[in-house]
């Protein structure tokens, strides 16, 4: 009877664990799309602030009658925290780099410096051992993004693409700590996403109207449908949900490794949409940054207590 339930308790830990998976798998693709959309808008009708108006608006004005019924006023001061890491913090940087950097580096960057600051956040704060085919994945994914951030960080001629790096980094590190909180507060994922989007929306959207810089009212309609569907709908809720969902079921470590292999699909995308070239240096970093996800993404449960 005992290996019965063994064997039932195996087969449901399996389940969640392709669920998360498919979850991260389906994040990939949302954010592959968000920074080939979100680079179109910073270089044409938007302001970053714009764009960050057209996440927290929408997502806000989905989430807050949802968030309101599910929560009590004592339980928002996470979700609050949650919304100024992962929402605005996340979000503003994010933005900001795309006026200077292409979608590729965003790629990298961005999703590839996720798992790299989610395990350093584990190492110093937790305690957690990392098992050796973490690091070995969290190596290969260094490797890359140096390969790619070579371009940009050394030849003068790139003008002020480093400073979009930077950004990127910085966004990667809010997001990372956004994940590390929702799992250590076992948040329930669509509530935490809804959390978030409200109170970024109350709390963004007043400082934008006092006069921060805009070029929404000269913008298309085309291109406000398609920022505003994308940013406030598909990267604010959808992918933000998912990516709450497989932090709980396969863990952060894990979770964020799948957010590197982003930058393949961004890259190609920009080559194919946006005229974007990919150098050798970047092709190379591109497939070694998706070795070392696809590798930290499949490590067996057992193998790290980096599930925390």
């Amino acid at each position: 009877m005992s290996g019965g339930k063994e064997e039932a308790h195996t087969d449901a830990r399996l389940s969640d664990t392709w669920k998360g998976v498919l979850a991260a798998g389906v994040v990939v693709c949302c954010w592959s799309g968000f920074n080939i959309v979100s680079r179109f808008g910073s270089t044409g009708a938007f302001t970053p602030f714009d764009l960050a108006a057209l996440r927290f608006g929408i997502s806000g004005a989905i989430a807050l009658p949802f968030f309101l019924r599910r929560t009590k006023p004592g339980e928002w001061p996470r979700y609050a925290i949650l919304a100024a890491v992962g929402g605005l913090a996340y979000g503003l940087l994010v933005y900001s780099g795309f006026v200077y950097a292409p979608s590729a580096h965003a790629g990298v960057f961005v999703n590839g410096g996720i798992p790299f600051w989610t395990a350093i956040l584990l190492a110093t704060t937790t305690g957690v051992r990392l098992s050796g085919r973490t690091v070995g994945a969290l190596l290969l994914t260094t490797c890359g993004l140096v390969l790619i951030g070579s371009e940009s960080l050394f030849a003068t001629k790139k003008g002020d693409e480093w400073l979009g790096d930077l950004l990127f980094l910085a966004a990667a590190l809010s997001w990372a700590v956004f994940g590390l909180l929702m799992r250590r507060w076992r948040l329930q994922p669509q509530t935490a996403i809804f959390g978030i989007a409200s109170f970024s929306a109350v709390t963004y959207l007043p400082i934008y109207l006092l006069g921060l810089p805009s070029m929404l009212q000269h913008a298309p309609w085309s291109a406000l449908l398609l920022q505003g569907v994308y940013q406030g709908i598909i990267a604010a809720l959808l992918a933000g949900g998912l990516y709450s969902y497989a932090n709980q079921k396969i863990g952060a470590s894990r979770a964020s490794m799948a957010l590197a292999l982003v930058p393949a699909v961004s890259a190609i995308a920009g080559y194919l949409l946006l005229d974007e070239a990919i150098s050798l240096a970047v092709g190379a970093g591109i497939v070694i940054v998706t070795a070392g996800a696809v590798i930290g993404t499949l490590l067996p449960a057992a193998a790290g207590s980096a599930r925390s």
